[in-house]
């Protein structure tokens, strides 16, 4: 008998529920996965401008699916902006929960323009930005950003499933994580 996973993903788009997806048949192969991706607040900015603000929303996406719905794992994933030393760059937080469990993790950054960045202070979204720049539609739903400024050879989904498999390591190893 196959184990079966229910899966909620505080987002609808797509590209995020794919990656929760992704990421949990990686670990549970034989398993039968349901996922699905519902509307859940981030209480932060469409466009989270600091490492602060976008942690902060994946933890409050994860945090309402959990109060909201029964499932054995919940996702979330919050694109973000901020200016660093080396220059603006976006990321993602991505938090995975359980029941009694909260694992919170990043992507890698992806180094943008400094007019990008601008348009953003403007109070543009990236994914519009980008659309714009590029002559895409709907990209924040696709390849994102990533995919635009890595010529493919990344997107935002295996950018997302990438952290998300290593956010997964308190969760596969709770003696080595659990507070003393």
């Amino acid at each position: 008998m196959k184990t079966t996973l229910n899966i909620i993903v505080g987002s609808t788009n797509p590209v995020k529920i794919n990656a929760a997806k992704n990421t949990i048949a990686t670990f549970y192969p034989n398993a039968i996965i349901h996922c699905q991706g519902v509307k859940a607040p981030s209480l932060v900015a469409e466009q989270p401008m600091t490492t602060a603000e976008t942690k902060q929303g994946a933890i409050n996406r994860v945090k309402y699916c959990q109060s909201h719905h029964d499932a054995d794992f919940y996702f979330a994933m919050e694109g973000g902006v901020d200016l660093f030393e080396h220059g603006p760059a976006t990321f993602a937080y991505l938090v995975i929960a359980t029941k009694n469990t909260l694992s919170v993790g990043r992507s890698a950054s992806l180094p943008l323009p400094l007019s990008v960045y601008q348009a953003l202070e403007q109070g543009e979204e990236l994914g519009l930005v980008m659309d714009r720049l590029f002559n895409t539609h709907n990209i924040k739903q696709q390849g994102g950003a990533i995919g635009l400024l890595t010529h493919q050879k990344a997107t935002r989904e295996s950018t997302y499933t990438q952290g998300l498999i290593l956010a997964m390591a308190p969760l596969l190893n709770p003696m080595l994580f659990e507070s003393h």
